[in-house]
């Protein structure tokens, strides 16, 4: 999100997924679409198989989505600006850059001519493993495609380097003029179904609603006048650094909603030691899951059906959720718990329906102003929707950005933050998986899933199995510098000689035990998709 309101102004999906079937070419890179977002992998799939569309594969892995690519770019993990900086030194050394979009709607081409000019083809194979000539060709489908659409997740965004990485693929964009038109865009696939709604919503440490910025005076005024209070100047902590004041004493009391991070969180053993040295931990969630069984305080939240409200989804549509059961025993929509906090805490918060915060959200909102629970009754409405007689906005950026001109942002290659040697020599990668969701609270529930994927399993070569004598289902060790667990090899060629894969879906082997607490400085995303392990065989 940092990456794209930084080159666009705006950080959000360009584009719709309905126009994705009029996409020519499509650059797929950090994304298993088809097991993480299926929906939107059928719709690429039919722009492949019935419109003729081209695929550029950029992975790791061998994942599904490799058998329908034109190019597949199997890229090491943790070096994705090195191959995408090659692309845009490709497509300027050949002249294939949309020159009008560039003069007239960019800004910083020269600096980023000058700063991609040492990423030749022969320079990233060197770094990246990918083959010059596999490049090349991945330049000139990109940039000759009549409309050509960027589609990435997570795989990108989880490193030291991520922000910068999706400035990369910004810059890809803009270079060609693939922005603000039909099959075109920048596309990041939000990991859960209202990430967007919540990022919309203030949830994030440097913004209020609509990512107007903490540190801003007139913007902060505006809530302060809306809301009849003083606001705090300065921008609230990300998850890392709220982690860290635990282990410090800074913090000394905390609230998680909805969040599990005694799963998702990396290297779980600092993260159990920090949380322990908590006065109070409330968790607030619909079940007991591996964080709330460390609270002090756990208060029952509604699941989805059984409360009133809106997700906003990844293509930036407001859609309406309605209540269709009630809640068992004394769970409470969030809403209703924050109020009674509130107010338990001495604020005279009166909302006594979803559709009051709703209508709150439209006074203080300028994109939702004109969305309301009557005209998404239906369809829901694509945001920036400024007015109640505004049809939304499919498409982004058609005329201009909401910065005014793009920005071409400098970009450089950086390793990863941990790299293998002798005694960790394999790089291990995380994800998920079709059959289970994030850390598995919920997925793990449904004896039909679990049935498809009973227990945790580790991706291995063939070739490196052979040399560590592990067989197929064999039980593992695998161990970083943080941690160990035990799991079961899956050995095949998924994934390429050095590179195993681990879920992070499974508590008796959480992955994260292993994980590096290294950030990304802007984002501070930890970097969960690169560290160094070592893997034996259990006795």
């Amino acid at each position: 999100m940092a990456g794209l309101a930084a080159s666009f102004g705006s950080g959000a999906m360009t584009n719709s997924i309905t126009d994705l079937i009029e996409s020519d070419c499509f650059l797929i890179t950090g994304s298993n679409t088809t097991e993480n977002h299926p929906v939107i992998a059928s719709v690429v799939k039919r722009a492949i198989t019935q419109r003729g569309a081209k695929l550029i594969l950029a992975d790791p892995r061998n994942i599904e989505l490799a058998k329908f690519a034109t190019v597949w770019l199997r890229q090491k993990p943790g070096t994705d600006i090195a191959w995408i900086n090659g692309l845009l030194n490709i497509i300027i050394a050949e002249d294939l850059l949309d020159k009008e979009f560039v003069a007239e709607r960019t800004e910083n081409f020269e600096a980023l001519k000058l700063a991609v000019a040492k990423y030749t083809p022969e320079f990233v194979e060197s770094i990246t493993s990918i083959p010059g000539g596999d490049l090349v060709k991945a330049a000139h489908l990109y940039a000759k495609a009549g409309a050509a659409s960027i589609l990435y997740a997570m795989g990108i965004t989880q490193h030291i380097t991520g922000t910068d990485a999706v400035k990369s693929l910004a810059n890809l964009a803009m270079l060609t003029g693939n922005i603000g038109r039909p099959g075109t865009g920048v596309n990041p696939l939000r990991g859960q179904n209202n990430v967007q709604g919540a990022c919309d919503m203030g949830c994030l440490p440097v913004n209020f609603t609509a990512y107007l910025q903490v540190a801003n005076e007139e913007h902060r005024r505006k809530f302060e006048d809306a809301w009849g209070v003083s606001l705090n100047p300065k921008p609230g902590l990300t998850i890392p650094k709220i982690i860290e004041g635990a282990d410090t004493g800074a913090i000394k009391a905390l609230l998680i909603m909805g969040e599990n991070p005694m799963m998702s969180d990396p290297d779980l053993a600092h993260v159990e030691h920090s949380l322990s040295k908590l006065d109070l931990l409330v968790v607030q969630d619909i079940f007991l899951n591996e964080t709330g069984s460390l609270a002090d305080v756990v208060l029952p939240a509604c699941a989805w059906a059984e409360k009133e409200g809106t997700y906003t989804n990844t293509e930036r549509r407001v859609q309406r959720v309605r209540k269709a059961v009630n809640a068992p025993g004394e769970a409470r929509d969030d809403w209703q718990i924050l109020t009674m906090l509130a107010n338990k805490m001495g604020a005279d918060w009166k909302y006594v329906q979803a559709k009051a915060i709703m209508e709150e959200i439209n006074s203080v909102t300028a994109s939702y102003k004109g969305i309301t629970y009557e005209r998404i009754a239906d369809t829901g409405i694509q945001w920036p929707c400024p007015t109640l007689e505004h049809p939304g906005t499919p498409i982004l950026h058609s005329a201009i950005f909401t910065r005014g001109r793009g920005l071409f942002s400098v970009t450089e290659y950086i390793p990863p933050a941990e790299q293998t040697d002798d005694q960790y020599p394999f790089v291990l990668t995380t994800g998920r998986i079709l059959y289970q969701y994030h850390t598995a609270t919920m997925s793990r529930r449904s004896q039909g899933l679990v049935s498809r994927t009973p227990e945790a399993f580790m991706e291995i070569n063939p070739a490196d199995a052979g040399e560590l004598g592990i067989k197929n289902g064999e039980k593992i060790e695998v161990s970083s510098r943080r941690g160990s667990i035990t799991l079961r090899a899956d050995v095949r060629d998924r994934v390429d000689r050095g590179v195993v894969f681990i879920p992070f879906h499974y508590s008796e082997a959480a992955v994260n035990r292993l994980t590096i607490t290294a950030i990304d400085p802007i984002a501070n995303i930890p970097e969960y998709k690169v560290c160094a392990v070592k893997i034996q065989k259990c006795s």
